[in-house]
């Protein structure tokens, strides 16, 4: 899979915010979380790997489509 860089141009405060909120149910803070500022990431399940495969899909169509209405031409190649 290939990083496209060429879409972080059209990526958008709210394109974050909606995947941070996909992922928001399974972050678990630790106890000290005031002190410490850390948590942990738990598993995901088949099914929230699917849908998120289906998020990122769909988010690089988006941008994909914001980058041709600006203008600017995709620079990945066949």
């Amino acid at each position: 899979m290939k990083l496209r860089t060429d879409l972080l141009a059209q990526l958008r405060p709210e394109d974050v915010l909606e995947s941070v909120e996909a992922h928001h149910h399974r972050y678990k803070a630790e106890p000290l979380f005031s002190q410490t500022g850390t948590g942990s990431l738990s598993s995901a399940s088949t099914s929230e790997r699917a849908h998120e495969v289906a998020r990122n899909t769909a988010l690089i169509r988006k941008l994909t489509q914001r980058a041709a209405a600006s203008g600017k031409k995709d620079s990945v190649k066949s």
